[in-house]
């Protein structure tokens, strides 16, 4: 059985580091899985990447790309772009890539992130295998948005017709979204067979209500972790290794840009940490190097960058007594899912993947959605917390029980066979 997954990053990013996983959860169950990406910078042999072009065309494609993208969103001159992250068109055909999909003749190609002008939409129907794709984010169902906003912060048009998009400021009913949307409904009815997977119950459920899916097969499947790999180790060597006191409780936050993507929650971070009033915290942030103008608190924060290896969040994992995610959109949160393993408790607003993810008062605890005051109080209950050890064994043990690469792996191979089986049924 051969497997193709398609990903614009090879690491960059939650879905890159999630499609990678699962293929290495693949190869370790004796499945033929490869990844075409838009680059491979470790240089990992099932990693393929498309053949360069000459310099000059290189950059008249890319140019090209741009150009269009920025000609179509310019009429629009209230878009939310800054405030909740890119409005993705994927209207541009990539023929290279289609072509190297068909000519590897995979069994199944398994889409994962496939924009910033990764694959069009038109693209998606000339795939000839079977293909599964797995929702990272809501794009594949929208008119052009990755989470959808919009007044009381809940935007559900996908539901019927993405129209009057309020993310493009838009007043128009066949604006761009009403376009994007209609390509998507025109091509998906091309594909016979799709699975959908949704990496949690919160975006299964937002896809399965969409007007875009709603006829098509949509099932729930976690992304996997290598819970060999995401393990608790010493707590004072962890800290010692990234220079942390050892005499201080500290609370963790960390994702891609985690201080200027908005749905990340950074700025609800700050307002949580101004609740805390005992003087024992700091706060350790990565993805995110300090601000110009950093917030003033009572509480250090140490600001880390960019990690960019397991080993290096693993032991940053073991060096916190807990992680906070105070995030407005999660498909999944593997963060969340890292730490855990690693038994950290995780404190987060009761949203999205998290719900999955996190047992409230068992492993962590969900607050009240955007309500910074009940973000404190789960961190003091945690912080506090006269049975904290066995709030971390919980902790470890969701993660090998629901995440672990096995366990994940045989659901997806379970998919794949019968997907495959139908197919020949289908034949006879």
């Amino acid at each position: 059985m051969k497997i193709l997954h398609l990903n614009y990053y090879d690491f960059t990013g939650g879905a890159a580091i999630a499609g990678y996983r699962l293929h290495e959860a693949l190869l370790n169950n004796n499945i033929d899985s490869k990844i075409i990406s838009s680059n491979n910078k470790n240089k990992i042999t099932t990693i393929l990447t498309l053949p360069k072009l000459n310099i000059i065309k290189n950059i008249h494609i890319k140019y090209y790309k741009k150009v269009i993208n920025i000609l179509l969103l310019k009429k629009y001159k209230k878009t939310k772009t800054k405030d909740y992250g890119p409005f993705s068109l994927q209207l541009i055909s990539n023929k290279t890539l289609i072509k190297k999909v068909n000519y590897l003749k995979p069994d199944i190609v398994h889409l994962h992130w496939i924009c910033n002008n990764f694959l069009s939409i038109e693209d998606i129907a000339k795939i000839s295998a079977p293909i599964v794709w797995s929702l990272h984010d809501q794009w594949a169902y929208t008119g052009g948005c990755h989470y959808t906003f919009g007044e009381n912060d809940l935007c559900n048009k996908y539901e019927k017709c993405c129209q009057y998009c309020e993310f493009l400021g838009s007043k128009s009913q066949k604006d761009l979204s009403y376009k994007i949307f209609k390509t998507k409904q025109k091509t998906y009815k091309k594909i016979e067979n799709l699975a959908v997977i949704g990496v949690s119950n919160w975006i299964t459920n937002t896809a399965k209500t969409s007007a875009l899916f709603s006829s098509k097969r949509v099932i729930c499947l976690p992304n996997p972790i290598n819970t060999k790999l995401y393990k608790p180790i010493d707590k004072i060597n962890a800290r010692l290794l990234w220079n942390l006191p050892t005499d201080k409780k500290l609370i963790l936050f960390g994702a891609v840009s985690a201080t200027s993507i908005p749905y990340k929650g950074y700025d609800l971070l700050i307002n949580t940490l101004r609740q805390l009033s005992t003087n024992d915290i700091e706060a350790v942030v990565f993805g995110s190097n300090e601000p110009e103008n950093p917030p003033l608190l009572q509480h250090k924060i140490h600001y880390l960058g960019n990690l960019r290896d397991d080993v290096s969040l693993v032991s940053l994992y073991n060096a916190c007594d807990l992680m906070v995610v105070p995030s407005k959109r999660e498909s999944f949160c593997q963060t969340a899912s890292e730490a855990l393993s690693c038994g950290t408790p995780v404190v987060a607003f009761g949203i999205g993947g998290l719900l999955d993810i996190i047992e409230h008062k068992l492993n962590g605890y969900l607050a009240k959605p955007f309500d910074t005051t009940d973000l404190a109080n789960g961190i003091d209950w945690i912080l506090n917390n006269d049975n904290y050890n066995e709030l971390s064994k919980n902790a470890r043990d969701k993660v090998i029980r629901e995440f672990d690469y096995d366990v994940v792996a045989k659901k997806y191979i379970a998919l794949y066979k019968e997907i495959l089986n139908n197919q020949n049924a289908a034949l006879l």
